[in-house]
């Protein structure tokens, strides 16, 4: 059984990866975190990985760089295609299967409806990880519904939802309307971070990511 938590997203480019970096600070004090990005594409412009290595000030122990690598920014699915490659959902997990004693913080590509191939979207993969799942999602107008869905998502398969953070400029009615209606916490409003850097990242995420620090227990 793994250990840890999956990062989802209302849709791509949301903040996912830099949510992640401050689940490292936050978190690696508790036990060893491990990062890791199954399925990347736009390859050649984004590197999430190399993003939380740097805003998490990550070591080589902390990031796993195994899995899909793709060069196009579009949907997985589509990538694939393009560079004819196949993308199998089981030898992703079995790439995380043999690290037992590792706590995960797994970073989804795009949202959880996004294809993967031609028969599998993000969400089976969540699946078949089986690992709680905490949802970032934007702080502006339209957020409500796309956070909803995907929360409706999740729980359609039955999967765990650990909590939400909103990124971007504070709405305290959307905030508490995602808290209302979706029946979920929202763990953390993490602001546009001017100068994103380690420090940043890490003196948000010390100060106001899940403060009550309801997700550790997804790391033991």
């Amino acid at each position: 059984m793994l250990h840890g938590l999956f990062i989802t997203g209302t849709g791509t480019s949301v903040g996912k990866t830099v949510v992640a970096a401050a689940l490292m600070h936050r978190y690696r004090s508790i036990a060893p975190v491990r990062y890791w990005k199954p399925i990347q594409t736009g390859i050649e412009r984004d590197d999430d990985t190399a993003e939380v290595r740097r805003l998490g000030a990550c070591n080589d122990d902390e990031l796993l760089n195994d899995g899909i690598r793709l060069a196009g920014p579009v949907s997985p699915h589509l990538a694939a295609e393009l560079s004819q490659t196949q993308i199998h959902i089981q030898e992703l997990v079995g790439t995380v299967e043999k690290f037992a004693s590792t706590s995960w913080i797994i970073e989804g590509a795009g949202g959880v409806l996004v294809p993967v191939n031609e028969t599998e979207l993000m969400i089976d993969l969540l699946v078949h990880l089986q690992l709680p799942v905490l949802v970032v999602s934007r702080a502006e107008l339209g957020t409500i519904n796309h956070t909803l869905l995907t929360l409706e998502a999740l729980r359609a398969r039955a999967l765990r939802v650990a909590g939400v953070v909103m990124v971007g400029i504070r709405n305290a009615g959307n905030r508490d309307a995602i808290e209302r209606y979706g029946n979920v916490a929202v763990l953390g409003e993490m602001p546009d971070i001017p100068n994103l850097t380690p420090e940043a990242v890490a003196l948000w995420a010390n100060a106001e990511l899940d403060p009550n620090g309801s997700l550790q227990i997804c790391f033991q």
